[in-house]
This record gives structure tokens, C-alpha cells and sequence, in this order.
């Protein structure tokens, strides 16, 4: 394995930089410039359109090449990026941004507000899959001049504010956009931005290069000379990769938390949890509520009583996760937007729970012990999601439930789901974001079923009660009323349960200790990396 990274390495970049990745610690001191930053993304991108798809690989690379409007702090508040500045009106329907000036793209070409109405209006409201949700309020994008931009809001929407990003809303070059076909874009997989660093080539199934942005509008940054994203799909070739020192990084939990336990002893590398509190990933299961059996909330519930979801996490994702007890994650607690107050599918009588609900949803077990037989589809991302698609077959079976997995690779997964609907029950995880707002909503609500979308309303539940629930909770700016709308919310979804919530996700990242400021912001490994350098 080693030999075949080297080749691909000296292919890629030549003898000299592969020698002065390969080298050992040259001594500490300031940041250094230069160097090539190897990281794992696992699996390997459908695609580097994020404005498309909010696939995980995806944002992993593309925030490298994109910038946003803001950037944000550990406390999620805002900071410039592309924004210098900005003004919110004292009834939140107008936000008023002044864009830095002197900004270019890749191309040459300079970055105005003409790229920053387009992208919104054009783009991000029409395509991405969140933004339908986040940006609804959205009425109008005005350019007085060049670099001001008017944002006009139907009614107040303070969580916004923190969808700025150029992971969350990437900031596309109008003079190559314009006019075409957006889902079939020449760019979508050879992407142009303001960002830090270039996309130079992708070497399908190995790597993904991008080079230093030498014109990047931050004087002195970046401060490495290229990133490559490596693909490598067996998970122990991974930790062998990153135990030998052949890559810098691996985020989002690309090292099994059983290998993350043996090498956080070693000197050479470190292991963190920061860099996910803008995201606060769900493991969940999604049901088609549109087709028997799920259709049926009984059955619907008594899976939910069936799976152990400790069991999950202590013995599959050794330790790093909590059980989730509704639809939103406890991290919003310290907003008031959580309540454990909900229908407990954790008790001790949960398997006679279970199968009582099963005789009740008429579904009784045959001579074989089989009520019915489901098709489980697994999230394509790595060993820990197929082991837990083989825990839950046997916990299904255990209530007399016969599960078949499948396993596809990303492209034919997400077409599955989320266009064809051609599914029974979907392992996945969803990003909640940094408010409800703009990651949960898009679930639940009837709007979100958009075929040909990924990461919305795939389950096509419609609940009429909680489209209204979530739209006074969206422009609700009183914070305990804010809250109580989403108690309300917790219980009937807890209730009518077309989502199983499993555990919110404590992804790791795993890491070099040469490598230094890699993780900087709640965005971790989606934020640019610009200021990332290796010690060597």
C-alpha cells in the first residue's frame, strides 16, 4: 500500500514535494508556508456542486475553493468574509452587506454584487436542497453598486445569519453560471471561487488536488502549497495510512473509532471532537410513510422500540455519540429549543412493547416467526454505518421483522432515496445545523418533498399540524414562544415517529501532530483551511 501511495504521490506532484511530505518534524516555530496537505475524505464525492447537494464528501473539498459572505466563531457568531461588513434593520426585514473589495475568482475575473444576487436568487434558492428552508424569507437581492448588497426579507428570519458560509451558501461566479444548465454545469465537478485554494484535477477513485490560490484576497494566506483529498475506501487501509504518516488528516470519524482508541496513544498523532457544532449531526433511520408496512404509525413506533440505541454506540461507535430522544439534538438545550419531555422509546419493556404494537398493526408472526420482510438500505459512508445496518436486522428480527441490507455506492444511494423513493427503511444522518431552522424543518415539512432533492423530505411525511408549527416557529422572534412551538413540535414527531432518531454523532478527527490549525472554527473540516500548516 505504501508503494502505490508513493506513485500516486510522485505522479501527482513530483519527486522533491513527495520527499518533503514523507519527512519527519524539522522543529517547531511560526507558521510555515508551503507543504502539501494530504487528508482522507471518505467515501469519495458524487460531485464538488455544493450549491447542489449537501452530500458530506462534498462540502469536505468544495469549502476550499468557495467563500461565503461571513465566516463564523466557536460562539457561532459572525465574522467578515466576503462581507466586510453588515447591518440588520430594526424590524429584521433588511440586512444591508458591504463586500470587500479587490476580490477575484479563480479565473480572474472580479467577484461583485451582481455574483452575490445571482448566486442567492438564482442558484441557491432554486437548487440547493436547505436553502427552499433557510432562505424563504428571501424576497429580493438589491445591488446598488458594486460591492453593497441589500438583502429584502418577507418577515424577520435571525437565523439567517448563520447560513453564510462557503460550505452552507458558496458564492458562484455569475459570467460562468449564467444562462446555463445548473444541475448539468461544466463547473459542478471542476469548481471556480474566491477561495484559498484552486481545484486543479480529480483522478477518479484516488484524488482530488487543489492548489494555492496565489491571489487569495487574504494577504499571506494560504499557507500551504496544495491539498490532496485521498480516496481510500477500506477502513484499515485508512488507519494504516494515517498510522504510517502517508496523510495529515482524517475527519468526519474516516478512522474507525475502534482504530481512533489505539492511536490516540501514539505520539505522533492526536485526536479531536471540535469543529462540529455548527453541523450537530443525527444518526437516524428514514421510513417510507408512503407504503405498508411504515405507512402504519404502530409499526412505525414499535421499530423504534426494537433498536437499542446505546447498544449502537457503545459497541459500534465506541462511545462517541448520545442517544437521541427526538428529532432535534440536546445541543440546542442552552437555546430552549429541546424538551426530553416526549414519549420514551428507551423503557426496559420495550421489546413487549414492540411485538404488542406489531399484533395490533395486524401483522402477526407466521410459522416461521416472519411478520414481513423489509429491504434496509445502509448510509454508504464507512464500517461503522454497515455494522449498524447489521445491528438493527438483527434487533428487527428479534420482533420478527426478516431485514435484507443493500449497500450502493453514493450516487445510486441518493437516487434511491430521494428520487425514485424506491426504499423501505434508510440508515442516514442529517446536519441540524446552528438552528432548527435550517436543518430540521427540511425533513418534516410537506414543502420538502422534492423529488430529485437530496437530504429533505425523503420519509414524505404530511402532517399539516407541523407545517404550521414550524412555520411560527420560523419567524417567531419571542424566544419562549420560539421554544414552546418547538416542545410541540418534539411530541408529535416523537408521537407519529416517520423518522427513528438514533444518537446525535460525536464524528472524530484524526490527525498529524505537524499539522497545525487545521480545525479553527465550528465549521471544521467544512470551513477553507487557509490557515492550516504543517510543522515539518
Amino acid at each position: 500500500m505504501r508503494s502505490r501511495f508513493l506513485k500516486i504521490m510522485t505522479r501527482l506532484f513530483g519527486v522533491a514535494a513527495v520527499a518533503a511530505v514523507m519527512a519527519g518534524p524539522q522543529g517547531a516555530g511560526a507558521q510555515e508556508s508551503g507543504g502539501t496537505l494530504i487528508m482522507v475524505v471518505q467515501p469519495e464525492p458524487p460531485s464538488l456542486a455544493s450549491y447542489l447537494s449537501t452530500s458530506g464528501p462534498i462540502g469536505q473539498v468544495s469549502a476550499k475553493v468557495y467563500d461565503g459572505l461571513l465566516e463564523y466563531d466557536f460562539n457561532l457568531n459572525p465574522l467578515p468574509s466576503l462581507a466586510e461588513s453588515w447591518e440588520v434593520s430594526e424590524d429584521g426585514k433588511t440586512i444591508t452587506f458591504h463586500l470587500r473589495e479587490g476580490v477575484t475568482f479563480h479565473d480572474g475575473e472580479p467577484f461583485t454584487s451582481e455574483d452575490v444576487q445571482f448566486t442567492f436568487m438564482e442558484v441557491l434558492k432554486k437548487v440547493h436542497p436547505r436553502a427552499a428552508i433557510t432562505f424563504k424569507e428571501l424576497t429580493a437581492v438589491e445591488t446598488p453598486d458594486e460591492h453593497t448588497v441589500v438583502f429584502k426579507l418577507a418577515n424577520p428570519a435571525p437565523y439567517m445569519i448563520r447560513a453564510l458560509s462557503g460550505y452552507e451558501s458558496p458564492i458562484l461566479p455569475k459570467h460562468l453560471f449564467e444562462g446555463t444548465d445548473l444541475r448539468n454545469s461544466e463547473y459542478a465537478n471542476e469548481p471556480i471561487g474566491t477561495g484559498p485554494f484552486k481545484f486543479v484535477e480529480w483522478e477518479r477513485g484516488q484524488y482530488i488536488r487543489l492548489d494555492k490560490n496565489e491571489d487569495y484576497w487574504k494577504e499571506g494566506l494560504p499557507y500551504l502549497d496544495r491539498i490532496a483529498a485521498r480516496f481510500i475506501p477500506d477502513a484499515s487501509t485508512r488507519t494504516a495510512a494515517m498510522e504510517s504518516g502517508e496523510v495529515h488528516f482524517a475527519g468526519f470519524s474516516a478512522i474507525p473509532n475502534i482504530d481512533v482508541v489505539r492511536l490516540q496513544e501514539m505520539d505522533t498523532i492526536e485526536v479531536g471532537t471540535d469543529g462540529y457544532s455548527m453541523i450537530n449531526p443525527m444518526a437516524l433511520l428514514e421510513l417510507n410513510t408512503t407504503q405498508p408496512p411504515f405507512d402504519k404509525k404502530k409499526v412505525r413506533q414499535a421499530v423504534s422500540y426494537a433498536i437499542d440505541r446505546n447498544f449502537i454506540i457503545e459497541n459500534i461507535f465506541f462511545g462517541f455519540g448520545k442517544p437521541a430522544t427526538g428529532p432535534i439534538s440536546s445541543n440546542f438545550e442552552v437555546a430552549g429549543f429541546y424538551t426530553d419531555e416526549v414519549k420514551d422509546y428507551a423503557t426496559k419493556d420495550r421489546i413487549e412493547k414492540a411485538n404488542a404494537l406489531l399484533d395490533e398493526a395486524g401483522y402477526p408472526r407466521g410459522p416461521d416467526g416472519v411478520r414481513f420482510e423489509i429491504v434496509h438500505d445502509i448510509l454508504p459512508y464507512g464500517e461503522e454505518w454497515r455494522r449498524t445496518g447489521e445491528y438493527i436486522k438483527q434487533a428487527l428480527g428479534e420482533v420478527g421483522i426478516d431485514v435484507t441490507l443493500r449497500y450502493e455506492d453514493v450516487p445510486t444511494w441518493l437516487k434511491r432515496i430521494y428520487t425514485d423513493y424506491d426504499f423501505d427503511m434508510n440508515l442516514n444522518f442529517f446536519y441540524q445545523l446552528a438552528d432548527p431552522v435550517l436543518g430540521v424543518h427540511r425533513q418534516y415539512l410537506t414543502s420538502q418533498i422534492r423529488p430529485g432533492t437530496v437530504f429533505v423530505n425523503g420519509s414524505r411525511y404530511s402532517n399539516p399540524e407541523i407545517d404550521k408549527l414550524f412555520e411560527q416557529a420560523a419567524t417567531e422572534r419571542d424566544p419562549e414562544k420560539r421554544s414552546a412551538l418547538y416542545d410541540e413540535i418534539q411530541r408529535i414527531l416523537v408521537e407519529d415517529v416517520p423518522v427513528i432518531t438514533l444518537f446525535e454523532i460525536g464524528f472524530t478527527n484524526v490527525y498529524d501532530t505537524n499539522l497545525k490549525d487545521a480545525i479553527i472554527s465550528p465549521l471544521g473540516v467544512y470551513a477553507s483551511f487557509d490557515r492550516a500548516w504543517l510543522d515539518e
